[in-house]
């Protein structure tokens, strides 16, 4: 093996960026322990990380003492979360990426305009939980073309579709043309749900796959974002594996490999991108950066957060 290709962009989001500082930030406003619903963005390193510093991460509302500081994650959540936090008397933070807040909105205005909606996206995933309950008698799930096929709506209800944000393209793509095939009238979003972080690493790793013989993907095993790299990759042909750190590659698998593409999910943190390449340089390999793609999307960090530090400025 003789090079590692770096794919550009890849790593953070606007959404990731701004669920970890939000979390940085409520520790050093509130101290610890911080507790936080579910994983704050799908990463182990960065849940350990902040795990150290004094967040508490939980399952469930039930889980958090009355009258404490919680942070919900990345992904969203039902309206049934946001209450159930009001009747335990919480100070509650919404970090939900304001992508995903989008698809929410979306989904409760059809569903309030007497629309069955279908969501597409991976049954059990946070951001589909989430989702599902702003409206859950008006909204039917979807996952797959096989499931698009076979769905059944009422013929005397006007139609819509979302879709989870971390979805493949291609994949989601294929799904609403099954949809609009057997559902002519069904609406969609003027813009596609799927985040602009997810459409770009995937286009990343397309350019990518024509230069090498395997593809690296950093990011933990239930990264949506970062799984679905490594089905782009699998889908053209290219052998690839999900890796969460650089003690996760086998060096069986560079057997035979003159070129090794690498890239890391939304949710990564570059410093994990930087000792996989420490790994390969070790080795011989020349360590190649594609062309840089700059992303220039930022969010504010959420306004109980903002209100609360100008309170004690």
């Amino acid at each position: 093996m003789t090079r590692l290709l770096l794919a550009s962009p890849r790593g953070y989001c606007a959404g990731v960026e701004r669920a970890v500082e939000t979390v940085e930030r409520a520790l050093a406003l509130y101290g610890r322990p911080v507790y936080v619903r579910k994983q704050i963005v799908h990463n182990s390193h960065v849940v350990d990380d902040l795990r150290a510093r004094g967040a508490v991460f939980v399952d469930a509302i039930a889980d958090v003492p009355e009258g404490a500081t919680v942070v919900f994650s990345a992904h969203g959540i039902a309206p049934a979360v946001r209450r159930e936090a009001g009747e335990r008397a919480l100070t509650t933070i919404d970090a939900t990426c304001p992508l995903v807040t989008k698809v929410h909105a979306q989904a409760r205005r059809y569903a309030e305009a007497g629309y069955t909606v279908v969501l597409i996206g991976h049954a059990g995933h946070e951001e589909v939980e989430g989702t599902l309950g702003e409206a859950p008698e008006a909204i039917i799930l979807v996952e797959s073309t096989e499931d698009a096929e076979r769905v059944s709506l009422p013929g005397e209800r006007p139609l819509a579709y979302v879709t989870q944000t971390t979805l493949s393209v291609d994949e989601t793509n294929e799904i609403v043309s099954v949809l609009r095939r057997r559902f002519p009238r069904i609406e969609g979003p003027a813009r596609e749900d799927i985040c602009y972080a997810t459409s770009n690493r995937q286009w990343a790793v397309k350019e990518l796959l024509g230069m090498v013989d395997l593809l690296l993907v950093v990011g933990s095993p239930n990264s949506s974002n970062s799984l679905r790299l490594v089905d782009v990759a699998r889908a053209d042909g290219t052998p690839a594996h999900l890796v969460d750190d650089v003690r996760s590659i086998d060096e069986s698998w560079l057997d035979g490999c003159e070129s090794v593409g690498l890239t890391s999910g939304a949710s990564a943190p570059e410093r994990l991108v930087a000792e996989v390449c420490a790994w390969f340089a070790a080795r011989g390999a020349e360590v190649c950066e594609q062309a840089p793609v700059h992303e220039d999307v930022s969010f504010k960090l959420p306004v109980e957060l903002r209100r609360a530090e100008r309170a004690v400025a």
